[in-house]
């Protein structure tokens, strides 16, 4: 790191969440041991090196329990057994041993909105109505012969499925496959708490909580108004009416005993209720992991279209952020990435001329901000979006309904891929690219999902190069460790209406940090403070006069005043 990056006494009085970096793995794409084309725990635990190398801290895994697979393994089938195809027990075991010999923690992802039908409760939950497992699950009888109500799936559809031997439906929010639990039953409640202890006494170290904030439907489930793009049904299930209780619940009873890091994550949530989840008072989860930046781009509120995003939008949504969930003492999880969501590089910046200079871009706006900051597998090193051209290509059930309904509605084949291209978070999932071998030496066999394109970008050849990205964040994340302004500090946007550049401060006591990013492939001129040294930059250095910047295509700062 640069001479100029100063280190400040590293901070005490915070927790350990709070100071560290989260590194996402989608295991099935990360790295492959035994060759049969799907990453496993062994291919964890042969590159626990690399990622403390990086400086991570703490490991957040996608769910490795037995599924079917019908949604990669948020579709539970069996919540006390790690799904062969990932390994055993024992090497799930290994890989705690070892993560924390590196002094890294694991931090799994469980769903507890829903399980797979195949699931042995779900499975009771059908022979009848009488059965103990039927109030396990959501089933309403007909109304006048139809579903319900009106909500539609996430998937695609309608949110019920009859079953025929019941005479009833039963919602699924998710996949047709993915049956909704009920959390009134406080026997299923005590099932879930049984389960989470045994995972506990595991020895991980927290949980990521799939769609948490779905757990709690409004008792009579209504009809709801369709009035907006976003009155599907979650207006009474999103946020619902018991599900502070449900939480803190939970964190009576396993969080808080066992010193978790939890994270949840709380789609089409207002800010009021993300500072619910988070201020430590109330004993509920340690952070929120939200969305609304990376839905800027939704078309009127619509996510599968050719959507286009303006800075100013993109600045006011995460200032927003930024400014009530500090003043409220909640906490944030910054990220751009992950399993769900497309490349940022290419939906927001350039992934071909300026790529090296727009990851950096990002990779520093990031760790610039208020909360705990988040790395997706690739990101380190620029990995951009798959762009499939063809529908046979994909292996998302997602994405494959969204096509589907598109050419249904008349969209063109050609424009349908455009939107899949943008929108898919099968963009996000190709597998990490370790080298320039067949298949960047993720496996020697047949990958399960496969990139198409050829890149020259890797970590090993990445790395072989002089102020690379991935040195870039280890940078970030020795600084974001130890400089008390950017853990504490308040945050301040800088010229909101500006839709070319994307600058603010943040400061503690009578220390600022000035963040300025141009977001565009044109030269900007810019004000900056006074008297300011810079600590780090993606062009390696600044051009200015006096107070005046003159930033370059993508260029990103982080000034010291």
């Amino acid at each position: 790191m640069k001479k100029c990056l100063k280190e400040i006494e590293e901070i005490t009085e915070m927790q350990q969440w709070q100071k560290s970096t989260v590194y996402q793995i989608y295991p099935r794409s990360f790295q492959d041991s035994n060759d049969d084309g799907i990453g496993d725990i062994k291919g964890i635990i042969s590159r626990l090196d690399y990622l403390h190398d990086l400086g991570i801290e703490l490991i957040w895994i996608t769910p490795m329990y037995v599924s079917p697979g019908n949604d990669n393994g948020y579709d539970i089938a069996d919540y006390y057994q790690i799904d062969p195809i990932f390994g055993t027990m024992d090497n799930f075991e290994k890989l705690l041993k070892e993560a924390h010999k590196r002094d890294i923690k694991i931090i799994m992802d469980m769903v507890l909105n829903h399980t797979s039908n195949e699931h042995s409760w779900f499975k009771e939950a059908i022979k009848s109505k009488d059965n103990p497992y039927h109030d396990y699950y959501l089933f309403k009888d007909p109304v006048d012969g139809h579903e319900p109500n009106n909500w539609v799936s996430k998937f695609s559809g309608s949110a019920w499925e009859y079953v025929p031997s019941l005479n009833q439906y039963y919602l699924h929010l998710y996949d047709v496959t993915m049956p909704d639990l009920n959390w009134r039953n406080p026997e299923l409640r005590q099932k879930i708490f049984e389960m989470l202890t045994f995972w506990a006494n595991k020895g991980i170290d927290g949980f990521r909580l799939d769609v948490i904030n779905n757990i709690s439907k409004t008792k009579n489930m209504p009809d709801d108004t369709f009035e907006t793009p976003t009155d599907d049904g979650r207006n009474f299930y999103t946020n619902g009416p018991h599900v502070h209780e449900y939480i803190h619940e939970m964190y009576r009873k396993v969080f808080g005993p066992n010193n978790f890091v939890t994270v949840g994550e709380l789609s089409s949530t207002p800010i009021s209720e993300a500072v619910k989840y988070t201020d430590p008072k109330r004993e509920e989860l340690s952070m929120a992991f939200t969305f609304h930046h990376v839905k800027v781009d939704y078309t009127n509120g619509k996510k599968w279209t050719l959507g286009h995003y303006k800075l100013t939008d993109l600045k006011s949504i995460i200032s927003d952020w930024q400014i009530k969930m500090h003043k409220n003492n909640g906490w944030n999880a910054l990220f751009w990435n992950n399993h769900d969501q497309p490349r940022a590089i290419s939906r927001f910046l350039d992934d071909n001329k300026y790529r090296d200079e727009s990851a950096k871009l990002l990779a520093l706006v990031e760790f610039g901000l208020q909360g705990t900051p988040y790395i997706y597998q690739g990101e380190e090193i620029a990995m951009k979006n798959s762009y499939f051209t063809d529908i046979k290509q994909y292996k998302d059930h997602e994405s494959i309904n969204a096509y589907n309904d598109l050419l249904k509605k008349g969209t063109d084949k050609k424009t349908a891929i455009k939107i899949l291209q943008q929108k898919s978070r099968e963009n996000s999932r190709i597998p990490m690219q370790w080298d320039l071998s067949e298949n960047y030496g993720f496996t020697k066999g047949m990958p399960w999902i496969k990139s198409f394109q050829k890149d020259n970008y890797s970590v090993k050849s990445v790395r072989s190069h002089s102020n690379n990205i991935f040195s870039f964040y280890q940078n970030l994340i020795k600084l974001r460790k130890t400089n008390k302004t950017l853990m504490e500090g308040s945050y301040k946007l800088l010229d909101p209406e500006d839709n070319s550049v994307y600058s603010y401060i943040r400061q503690k006591d009578d220390k600022r940090i000035m963040v300025i990013a141009n977001f565009t492939e044109k030269e900007q001129k810019r004000t900056i403070l006074n008297d300011c040294k810079l600590i780090l930059g993606n062009y390696g250095n600044i051009r200015k006069t006096s107070n005046i910047v003159k930033l370059r295509p993508y260029e990103a700062l982080m000034l010291e005043q």
